[in-house]
């Protein structure tokens, strides 16, 4: 007759064998291959490819001895113990102080036991010296101060800029002594420039502009500026083909020439003209 069991597995089939120990068997590891040896390793565990390359890098950075100390060390003999002191710095011998004034200083004040000089006297009436020295002395003038707070506190006057001191300079609004020596060098370099026209001129190389040829020149520069001036205003306001733009560039070109033509003219008064 079955039995069914609600809720729980059923129980082992119980036998009297069972009651008898028996020996454990391991399962035995399957065979691989290992990368680089030929044939096939039994029961061999995993080997990662990175093993020698780990053993390499970790006795790299290795040394003997290098945390504990050397293996031996010299041991000094007995006769030399390590005395109170002995690993102290040692200072330099004392030197005797100076100071870097003391040549110009004044002499100490006399200790109580120095006994000063006695019997010594003088006719020198201090009183009537005091008096006249004082009669005799310039009054010092106060310092100039100025009041800039409400409570009265005063500042000296010659920082403040309120005093006009650079206008009391005896050189104050007089030419600077270099700026004489630029002009003089100026005036010099132009009387060199002179000498040399003069040469120029005796030799025949250069001529003048009188001041009649020089307006009448100014004036035609002028004629041709406004001339090509209405021009520009006749062109078209679009540019769009290739002959437009050139004329466009060409005029405007030839204006800004002109006008540095004028500047130069009216600039410079005197123009010198080469014959060759």
């Amino acid at each position: 007759m079955s039995m069914a069991y609600y809720g729980r597995p059923p129980p082992p089939e119980e036998s009297i064998y069972n009651l008898i120990p028996r020996e454990e068997i391991k399962p035995s590891k399957p065979a691989r291959f290992v990368e680089g040896k030929p044939g096939i390793i039994k029961n061999a565990g995993y080997t990662s490819k990175f093993k020698g390359t780990v053993k390499t890098e970790l006795k790299k950075d290795k040394a003997p001895a290098k945390t504990m100390g050397p293996a031996k060390v010299d041991v000094s003999p007995p006769k030399q113990f390590l005395k109170k002191h002995q690993k102290e710095p040692k200072l330099p011998p004392k030197q005797e102080f100076h100071y870097p004034d003391e040549d110009s200083r004044r002499p100490a004040v006399p200790r109580k036991e120095e006994k000063p000089l006695m019997g010594l006297q003088t006719n020198k009436n201090f009183i009537t010296t005091n008096a006249v020295e004082n009669i005799m002395s310039v009054p010092k003038k106060p310092v100039a101060k100025y009041v800039d707070t409400p409570k009265g506190a005063t500042f000296n006057l010659d920082p403040s800029g309120l005093n006009p001191k650079y206008v009391q300079k005896k050189d104050y609004g007089k030419t600077p002594e270099y700026l004489n020596r630029r002009k003089e060098e100026v005036q010099r370099a132009q009387e060199e420039y002179e000498a040399y026209v003069k040469e120029h001129f005796r030799r025949g190389a250069m001529k003048s502009l009188s001041e009649a040829e020089r307006q009448m020149m100014l004036q035609g520069l002028k004629d041709n500026w406004e001339l090509l001036h209405h021009q520009y205003q006749g062109l078209s306001v679009v540019t769009d083909t290739a002959p437009k733009k050139a004329r466009k560039e060409r005029m405007e070109a030839e204006m800004k020439q002109l006008e540095r033509d004028i500047e130069a003219i009216q600039k410079h008064k005197t123009i010198y003209v080469a014959n060759h």
